[in-house]
């Protein structure tokens, strides 16, 4: 049986941060466990590769959750299966946060998690094609980039979203106001950059690194209270790992509190009918989930401008790669979405509560499991979201068999507090479509279509015609108190060396895209493991 210091399991965002840190004493041995295999196909170096990625299960994970809206519609939620996780089949947006964000979560009993903690860590990480600054750090090895040129339809987006009063800027995440500009980006050179290509690929080379592929992990294992290795599968075979000092989870929001649930530590009420022994009664694994829902606007344009005609047939699509292959620009080079905006759905409030991304194409509608397709026709996309929901789902398993379905419940607009504010958030996005010089190039609204009125119907829409963000958190929140999953140091309740690394320990959610946050909350993590911090 093999053992490790520390055995971490997720080669995503938060894996590879800490299978680097963990490994720079060349006397400590790390195991880095990854269900997928290697990130070398060119789809993941090429940006907007990841919607042919996102369709194939070899590269992610599609885990089916309760239907939703009028019509009972069946989505999946898509993660990352491969080196890099997440990060190399995601639409590359680099947001931060708010301050508030992250003060908030020392208000709810986190002390080390403020702002002024996290900034240095995000400068201490970053190599910011902008330059260094008080609140940008170059030298780090994520590199961050923005719109290496301007673009037609973009600029007029901007200077719609200006014209509202909203404040454009070249770094979205240097203020926390009412700003519009172009996407923030893992992204160097034309060229994805992943958390593997930063974190993991610099120190693959260490001989006290060791990178298992292709491997699940089933079960923590456990003995008289202390988590003491994993149980692995890969293909057919089943296999045990040891770790002398902690086994960390960083598997991400769905798959985490899977893990715990299936070693018998989560809510009662689950563990017992699914059949798997109660290790520790801890009732809110799984559950307090928050997860942003998209709202999707989609117009035709008069103008033949924006990506559709590169993008929306197999001829036109090779020769589109054949010029970014020469090149490294043009769509193919950019993130999912060009342009953002963060603004207030009522003036009143201190911050934006409400975030828009904005790209020049238009989408044929979502189905489940397959890749993402371009109209032909010229058009514009707008995806709105509450940047703080507070409705909660749950997850849970349904068997001790680790391939057994789980039971995914997002609850999807389930306060009053996400209807009012979607509903006003909805209507803010119409409104910049609606100003010039936007509104000059467009005919027609597609989707959801101009009798899409009333709140009911725009809640509706909203289900029916929305997407998953791809961002839920809080199914192993921290917190102070007895019955949250973690303690403040992720430190799994119940169970001696055990920790959760990812984004489920979010108690609350952070005001835009996940990925640079959850590197940052890993690199802050590995000072707790290490105990330098």
């Amino acid at each position: 049986m093999s053992t490790f210091d520390y055995v971490v399991v997720g080669a995503g965002s938060a894996g590879c941060v800490l299978a680097h840190r963990l490994s720079a004493d060349p006397r400590t041995s790390v195991l880095l466990i990854e269900a997928g295999g290697r990130d070398t196909t060119p789809l993941i170096r090429m940006p907007k590769g990841f919607g042919k990625l996102l369709g194939d299960p070899r590269f992610a994970w599609h885990y089916p959750v309760e239907p939703v809206g009028p019509t009972g519609r069946v989505e999946h939620w898509v993660r990352g299966r491969t080196l890099g996780g997440s990060s190399s089949v995601n639409g590359m947006v680099y947001n931060r946060g708010d301050r508030a964000d992250y003060d908030e979560l020392e208000r709810l009993g986190n002390p080390g998690w403020g702002w002024d903690t996290m900034l240095p860590i995000f400068r201490r990480i970053e190599d910011h094609a902008l330059g260094a600054s008080e609140l940008r750090g170059t030298g780090g090895p994520l590199h961050i980039s923005t719109a290496p040129g301007p673009e037609p339809l973009c600029e007029e987006a901007i200077a719609a979203g200006t014209a509202l009063g909203w404040r454009r800027t070249d770094d979205l995440n240097a203020s926390d106001d009412e700003r519009i500009g172009y996407t923030t980006a893992t992204i160097k050179n034309g060229r994805r950059f992943s958390a593997a290509r930063a974190f993991l690929r610099p120190v693959a080379d260490r001989p006290n690194l060791t990178v298992a592929l292709d491997t699940v992990v089933t079960r923590v294992l456990t003995e008289q209270g202390r988590a003491v290795g994993v149980r692995t599968r890969s293909g057919s075979r089943e296999a045990d790992v040891r770790a002398r000092r902690e086994v960390i989870l960083s598997a991400g929001g769905i798959a985490t509190p899977k893990i715990l649930q299936l070693s018998g530590i989560g809510p009662a009420s689950v563990l017992k009918p699914a059949g798997v022994d109660v290790l520790v009664d801890s009732p809110h694994v799984g559950g307090r989930m928050r997860e942003h829902r998209c709202f999707v606007v989609q117009y035709r344009l008069k103008d033949d401008l924006g990506y559709n005609k590169a993008l929306s047939t197999p001829l036109r699509q090779a020769l589109t790669a054949a010029r970014y292959l020469a090149t490294r620009r043009g769509p193919l080079a950019a993130p999912a979405f060009d342009v953002i905006a963060f603004f207030k759905t009522r003036p009143e409030l201190a911050r934006p509560d409400a975030q828009l991304l904005i790209a020049p194409v238009s989408l044929s509608p979502e189905v489940p499991g397959k890749e993402t397709r371009v109209e032909r026709e010229p058009g514009v996309m707008g995806l709105g979201y509450i940047l703080r929901p507070t409705a909660e789902g749950n997850l849970h398993i349904t068997s001790a068999d680790p391939e057994a379905p789980l039971t995914i419940t997002p609850n999807y607009y389930g306060s009053e507090h996400d209807r009012t504010v979607g509903t006003a958030l909805f209507r803010r996005m119409r409104e910049l479509f609606e100003t010039v010089p936007i509104a000059d190039r467009i005919t027609a609204e597609t989707l959801p279509g101009s009798e899409t009125r009333d709140d009911r119907e725009i809640i509706d829409a909203g289900l029916e015609h929305g997407r998953c963000g791809y961002h839920a958190i809080g199914t192993c929140a921290m917190g102070p108190a007895e019955t949250d999953v973690v303690d403040p140091e992720l430190r799994v309740r119940g169970v001696q060396g055990l920790r959760v690394v990812d984004c489920s320990v979010l108690p609350t959610m952070v005001s835009g895209n996940l990925n640079g946050p959850i590197m940052a909350m890993a690199w802050r993590a590995a000072d707790l493991v290490l105990g330098t911090g």
